[in-house]
């Protein structure tokens, strides 16, 4: 009995006997998908050849040397530098010639061109893979200093050539990639120094060219030229000190060889010594102070007139003393001169004694008046000679106080370009210093992989020779197949029963028809027929299952017989 058309009835909740219904009316679309796919599994994956992955491992060793002591020109971490390797190995030209050098892919070179092969080549089955260790903390993993490299291909010895290959290019990479990198680095801050060092030197002659020209005049030598004139003034106040000394020195050697002649005249004329000794002497004294008093004056003068200049009031009250002292000393000279001429005068009118011999006394006193005479006239040249000395070396003295005095007046007009000059000398040589000190470590971290002691690459696990394949996993992919076709069938048969609507037994008639069922009437078929069509059945099954199990058989001895 159909349920009536245009009624939207929920389908009841179904129960065990249901399910196993589903089954039985549908065992046929359950387990054709799953043979099928079981079938397809088993024969594609013993179609698929084998494929064996030779590993090698390859130990990062550290620097051999303390970074504190020699730090590496490399800046690049491991990891980067591993990275920059595997593009360089991973190249088309390089994977080219690995193909060509070892046979490999012989049909895939005829059928593809050479750039899709290399490419499947370095995704599909190159791998370089850091090596992890489990540590620390909850059991996470971090990496070490080592990594492997892996290669699957049919051909095992083939892969373990291949991966040995990998793992040399890999060491050769990284001492080309350190050296060329220290070599660089050497090399530019080679360039580098030569150019600061010519800038030094530039800037230097620059500097040496000033300070030629301005010799003297340069800031720096300000506090010099300051102390050069106080050393100079004091050496000129001395000079004059040793120029009044002498002065008053040579008056007082004239005074008393004055006074010595005049002795030597009395003695001579027999005239009373006491007396005229006595005042000469004191118009010799008086005169020799009046001397003394211009000398000194005019040495204060001097020393003055350095410094300042004439309307200065200390250099007119000095020159006003000047010449108060010359104006006495002409005075006493004038007197000296008249008491002279009187004297003269005096003794042309008298008349003059009778000539008398010089008695002995009288000779040994002439004698004794001339020595002293002619000893103090060799003073008084040696006093001239020495204040003819003192006045060449006051005015030397006075010349250096005027080319100082110049100097300190013209310091600042080269002040600013003398300091820009320092300055650039100075940053110039911190360049240079730092440069050559930098030059000094590239050229020990060069050195130090030339000895190989900086960090290098050594294989750890050679390149493995594999036994067994790695692929495919066989059983993986038929319990996948055969777990599929069991799934689709599920899926038919469920899809099918959804679209079935008849009632299937007397459930779904007590459900579907809310009616009391008082029996039930068993489908009456003819025998003949049913046996017939179970055994059509039976015998399709049977075929399908021995054509699936010899096909799979076929496979499974396919695959050894082309193993071995």
């Amino acid at each position: 009995m159909q349920p009536t058309e245009g009624i939207n009835i929920s389908r009841r909740a179904l129960d065990v006997e249901d399910y196993i219904d589903i089954v039985r009316r549908h065992k046929g679309w359950i387990f054709g998908p799953f043979l099928l796919t079981l079938v397809v599994s088993v024969v594609g994956v013993y179609m698929w050849p084998d494929s064996f992955t030779s590993i090698e491992a390859i130990r990062i060793v550290p620097q051999q040397v303390p970074e504190q002591m020699v730090q590496a020109a490399v800046n690049q971490q491991m990891e980067q530098r591993l990275n920059a390797m595997a593009q360089t190995i991973l190249s088309r030209s390089v994977l080219t010639n690995i193909i060509n050098t070892f046979g490999l892919y012989p049909k895939e070179r005829t059928q593809m061109p050479i750039e899709d092969l290399v490419e499947r080549m370095k995704v599909d089955k190159i791998k370089i893979l850091p090596v992890t260790s489990l540590g620390g903390r909850g059991g996470e993993y971090r990496g070490v200093g080592a990594f492997t490299i892996a290669f699957s291909y049919e051909n095992r010895y083939s892969a373990q050539k291949v991966v040995q290959d990998l793992g040399a290019r890999f060491i050769d990479e990284s001492i080309r990639n350190r050296s060329n990198a220290t070599y660089a680095t050497t090399d530019f801050m080679k360039t580098q120094m030569e150019q600061a060092k010519k800038e030094l030197d530039d800037i230097e002659a620059k500097l040496q060219q000033f300070q030629t020209e301005h010799n003297g005049n340069l800031p720096d030598q300000m506090d010099g030229n300051l102390r050069q004139m106080q050393s100079l003034q004091t050496q000129l106040s001395i000079l004059g000190t040793q120029i009044s000394r002498d002065t008053q020195d040579r008056l007082q050697m004239q005074g008393q060889i004055q006074i010595l002649k005049d002795g030597q005249a009395s003695v001579a004329k027999e005239q009373p010594m006491e007396q005229q000794s006595q005042a000469y002497r004191e118009k010799n004294d008086k005169l020799a102070q009046a001397e003394r008093d211009v000398t000194n004056v005019q040495t204060r003068l001097d020393i003055l007139l350095q410094q300042y200049k004439e309307d200065w009031p200390d250099v007119k009250a000095v020159r006003g003393q000047l010449e108060v002292a010359t104006k006495r000393r002409d005075d006493l000279l004038k007197e000296d001169a008249s008491a002279k001429k009187t004297d003269a005068a005096t003794e042309a009118s008298a008349t003059p004694p009778p000539a008398k011999g010089p008695t002995p006394l009288q000779t040994r006193e002439l004698r004794d008046y001339d020595a002293r005479i002619r000893t103090l006239q060799t003073a008084i040249e040696g006093k001239d000679l020495e204040l003819e000395r003192y006045n060449k070396e006051v005015a030397r003295v006075n010349e250096q106080i005027r080319l100082f005095a110049g100097r300190v007046e013209t310091v600042p007009a080269g002040a600013r370009q003398y300091g820009d000059l320092l300055r650039e000398k100075e940053i110039a040589r911190s360049k240079y210093v730092d440069l050559d000190a930098k030059l000094q470590r590239a050229q020990i971290a060069q050195d130090m992989e030339s000895r190989k002691q900086g960090e290098t690459l050594e294989i750890l696990d050679p390149a493995s020779l594999p036994i067994t394949q790695t692929d495919p996993r066989r059983p993986l992919i038929i319990s996948a197949g055969a777990a599929i076709g069991l799934l689709l069938g599920v899926v038919i048969a469920g899809a099918l029963e959804m679209k079935d609507t008849s009632l299937k037994n007397l459930k779904d008639v007590r459900a579907y028809t809310q009616m009391a069922i008082l029996g039930s009437i068993p489908l009456l078929e003819n025998d003949f027929v049913v046996r017939r069509r179970k055994r059509l059945a039976w015998l399709g099954w049977t075929t399908a299952s021995l054509a699936a199990v010899v096909i799979m058989s076929g496979s499974i001895v396919y695959y050894y017989v082309t193993k071995v």
